[in-house]
C-alpha cells in the first residue's frame, strides 16, 4: 500500500488560496502568485501539452509527485473551482475522489481522469482511492479543508510545502481549525530555489 502524500504551494503568512477563491478565482485573488514559479517547468508543460520547459531541482520535485499518485483525492470546493479551467482534459490522468455532499454520477473525462463523488466522507474517499490506487500513492489535492482534515484524523503521511517569498495578506489558511492535539512535524527536506522553498514534511505526533 501507498502513502497518502500532499503538495501545496503556501505564502509566507500560511495561506495557499487568496481572497475570494471560486469559480470566479480559481486561486482566489491573487492566488497565482504562488504557483508562478511552476508555470515555466517542463512538467508542468508537458501536462498542459506544451513543449520545452526549464530542468532542475524544482522540476525534478513536480516530476515526482506527478509518478507517485495512483489516485487522487480533493475537496468539493477545490472541484467546483477546478472544474472549468481544467476542461476536457484535467491533469490528474487518474481516479479522483471529491468529498462531497452531493451525490451525482461519475464524470470521466480525457486522459484517464474519473471524478468520483463520495457521500460518506473523507475516509471512505481514501479508501475507494486506496482500492484504486494499488502500491501507489494517493495525493490529496485541497482544499484546505480537507487536507486539515486529514490531518487532524492522522491520515496524511507526507507534505511537500512550496513556500513562495509572498504575503497573501488574506485567503484560505492551510494551518487553521487542527483542533489542540500535539502534532510534530519530521522535516526529511528542504530545497531552496530562487523563488520557491521546497519542505518536505512527515507529521510525527505525541501525547502531551
Amino acid at each position: 500500500m501507498g502513502e497518502v502524500i500532499a503538495r501545496l504551494a503556501m505564502s509566507l503568512d500560511g495561506y495557499i488560496a487568496g481572497p475570494e477563491s471560486g469559480r470566479e478565482h480559481p486561486l482566489g485573488i491573487g492566488g497565482e502568485r504562488l504557483h508562478s514559479w511552476v508555470f515555466g517547468l517542463r512538467t508542468f508543460r508537458r501536462m498542459q501539452g506544451m513543449e520545452g520547459g526549464l530542468t532542475g531541482p524544482d522540476d525534478d520535485l513536480i516530476a515526482e509527485h506527478v509518478r507517485r499518485p495512483g489516485a487522487v483525492v480533493m475537496g468539493h470546493g477545490m472541484y467546483v473551482t477546478g472544474e472549468d479551467p481544467w476542461g476536457d482534459e484535467p491533469p490528474f490522468h487518474a481516479p479522483v475522489y471529491v468529498v462531497t455532499h452531493h451525490a451525482r454520477p461519475s464524470v470521466p473525462k480525457k486522459g484517464g481522469t474519473t471524478f468520483h463523488f463520495v457521500t460518506e466522507g473523507p475516509e471512505r474517499a481514501l479508501e475507494l482511492a486506496r482500492r484504486a490506487a494499488g502500491e501507489k500513492d494517493v495525493s490529496l489535492a485541497g482544499g484546505a479543508d480537507l487536507v486539515q482534515q486529514f490531518i487532524r484524523a492522522g491520515l496524511l503521511d507526507e507534505l511537500l510545502l512550496h513556500v513562495v517569498p509572498v504575503l497573501a495578506c488574506g485567503g484560505r489558511r492551510l494551518f487553521d481549525n487542527l483542533g489542540d492535539q500535539h502534532i510534530e512535524w519530521e522535516k526529511t527536506q528542504v530545497l531552496d530555489s530562487p523563488e520557491v522553498t521546497h519542505i518536505r514534511l512527515r507529521a510525527r505526533r505525541t501525547v502531551s
